[in-house]
């Protein structure tokens, strides 16, 4: 399996636990503070290279220290950089989290070069000799931009899934509607469902999303699992039973685990099995890079581990 993950690349530092930011000149000492590579396609690039699949990130950031620790975090985990692309006069997307106790994540974020991201910089060559192209943050560089990069995708016979970043209330199906034809996979969360397609119900959301073109439609539903909606029917995929440290990176590691279990020939109940396991993998820990699992580890993590009721 030989994966483009293009897109959103973000620097995460993570801080944990916080109660409450200290007011005025206030401080308070906490148990540990990281930084990680994340985002829809830096935070899903580590996970499928953990679970054995051949990975080159494609995005922007910047010529910044921020962009220099990003590219060193993704090489360290095996994912090919050459095609990121760097910017002297942009940021690199970052975003600061102070972790609740509870798992919870608001996050500060400075949205950075991600937003740069055109067709002049996209490597079509790469994309070509793929199996997969998975686009993490269409909306970001424009509906038109991201058709064109997944159209070419699929006239070269390459798998493509999209997920997206933008919270649902920020959403319209006018942001994504060029784009769903050439999507096979399509990986939103529950709110990005409703808010995207204007749904109140979010069967009736992942059915408006399939009507205008997309392939499958797996909604992540944090605590409660995934939801598997094609033309033949829904299924539910319950979450596994486990002790949350931390949800940063989750919707990215369920989508790196169910795209590797398409890239392996399993059907979508058993690639989106996979995905929950490896979001229960990262949950458990501070960080979208959290966990020393492969493949293996998160299919006998699967066999072994009870699902949320």
């Amino acid at each position: 399996m030989k994966v483009v993950t293009m897109g959103v690349h973000v620097l995460d530092v993570l801080v944990r636990p916080v109660e409450a930011i200290p007011e005025g000149q206030g401080a308070t000492l906490v148990e540990d503070i990281r930084m990680t590579a994340a985002g829809t396609a830096g935070g899903t690039a580590l996970t499928l290279a953990k679970l054995g699949a051949s990975v080159r990130s494609a995005g922007a950031i910047g010529t910044d220290p921020t962009g220099d620790m990003l590219v060193q975090l993704l090489g360290k985990a095996g994912i090919g950089t050459e095609f990121l692309v760097r910017r002297a006069d942009t940021p690199t997307s970052a975003s600061v989290l102070p972790i609740r106790p509870n798992g919870d994540r608001p996050s500060l974020h400075l949205l950075g070069a991600n937003i740069t991201y055109g067709l002049d910089d996209v490597p079509w060559d790469a994309i070509t000799e793929s199996t997969h192209l998975h686009l993490g943050g269409p909306e970001l560089i424009g509906v038109d931009v991201a058709a064109r990069i997944l159209s070419h995708a699929k006239e070269h016979g390459v798998v493509t899934s999209v997920d997206l970043l933008a919270p649902g209330v920020l959403g319209s199906f006018e942001q994504i509607a060029a784009a769903l034809p050439y999507i096979d996979h399509l990986l939103p969360n529950d709110d990005q469902v409703l808010g995207f397609t204007g749904e109140d119900d979010l069967v009736a959301g992942a059915k408006k999303l399939l009507g205008a073109g997309a392939g499958l439609v797996a909604v992540t539903r944090g605590g409660d699992g995934a939801l598997l909606v094609t033309e033949e029917g829904t299924e539910t995929i319950p979450a596994f039973a486990i002790d949350v440290v931390d949800t940063t990176g989750c919707g990215d590691a369920f989508s790196a685990g169910f795209l590797r279990g398409v890239g392996l020939g399993r059907t979508p109940r058993e690639a989106a099995v996979l995905g929950c396991a490896a979001a229960a993998l990262v949950a458990q820990g501070l960080g979208s890079d959290h966990g020393d699992f492969d493949l293996a580890a998160a299919d006998a993590f699967a066999a072994a581990h009870k699902t949320r009721s």
